[in-house]
């Protein structure tokens, strides 16, 4: 079964996107040469749980990051359900597989103060750049988007009647994000400036470069990082610190976890379980210094 049938079915079947698909691809040449060079074997069927336990003790010798390791143990374990399911294999060697355990880091964000100071009490310009620059940030806070989500917005996906925005997610899934007035206000007024600096725009891409040209990834970020340099010290200034900071100042306000869940399209509670564990890391700092008892036994 050659790694050329596993891309197709990732990206006809499962629908991953390229980026996603890149990765697991040259993950997957990476331990497939790594077992014809230990091990000379070329067949799929013959690879054990040992030989895949190898290969992670190899890459841990190396001082690759546990986060990495279990990103290319996810594309094993895709590969070899895959196989399992064309019958190429009749056992699966990663159910004898663990992944290296990860240490608890918490979500970077930006506290709820310095957003305000930064998207309300900054002045901002008239011209379209500024205004523009402004909508990538209310629209990253305000609905907790991924920078691709971001990036692939259209005109159509922007509901101004009832305040609501479709994001297409990971794995090609529509979810709806409710937006409040403020946000329809800004998009309103950006639609309009964008219309009337740029005559001749045919695409459809709602976010556009001072040329007019759909706006990309790359510079998403820059304009992230530019803005949120003038409010935190913070050494993360992303677009996903943005997506951090809007699903922690939600749990921090009472939001129901699933809600939080359904708003970032997580496909379980786990990934946003976190933020929890973020507000009720600060409580704790907060009871450490103010309380006369914290820190006696």
């Amino acid at each position: 079964m050659t790694i050329v049938q596993f891309i197709h079915y990732l990206q006809h079947e499962k629908r991953y996107s390229a980026h996603t698909i890149l990765a697991y691809k040259l993950d997957l040449e990476q331990f497939l040469q790594f077992i014809a060079v230990r091990y000379e074997l070329n067949n799929p069927s013959e690879i054990t749980g040992v030989m895949v336990r190898s290969w992670v003790i190899e890459l841990m010798n190396e001082e690759l990051k546990p986060v990495s390791v279990r990103r290319k143990l996810s594309a094993l374990k895709t590969y070899f359900k895959f196989l399992l399911r064309e019958r190429v294999i009749i056992q699966n060697p990663m159910l004898q597989v663990s992944s290296p355990k990860l240490g608890k880091r918490l979500p970077v964000f930006v506290p709820a103060a310095e957003m305000s100071n930064l998207l309300e009490k900054r002045h901002w310009g008239d011209d379209f750049i500024s205004q523009r620059d402004r909508l990538i940030l209310e629209l990253l806070y305000g609905t907790g988007m991924r920078r691709a989500e971001l990036v692939g917005l259209k005109l159509h996906d922007i509901d101004l009647a009832q305040q609501q925005i479709h994001i297409l997610g990971k794995g090609n899934k529509v979810r709806v994000s409710p937006i409040g007035a403020g946000l329809c206000q800004f998009i309103t007024d950006y639609l309009s400036l964008r219309q009337s600096t740029f005559e001749a725009i045919t695409h459809t891409y709602l976010l556009v470069t001072d040329k007019g040209a759909p706006i990309y990834p790359r510079l998403v970020y820059q304009i992230v990082r530019q803005y949120l340099s003038e409010v935190t010290t913070i050494e993360k200034r992303s677009p996903h610190v943005l997506r951090h900071s809007f699903a922690t100042h939600l749990s921090d306000g009472g939001a129901e976890l699933s809600a939080i869940k359904e708003l970032l399209g997580h496909a379980n509670l786990t990934a946003t379980q976190i933020y929890t564990h973020n507000s009720i890391e600060r409580l704790r700092q907060v009871y450490q210094q103010a309380h006369p008892k914290a820190g006696k036994n």
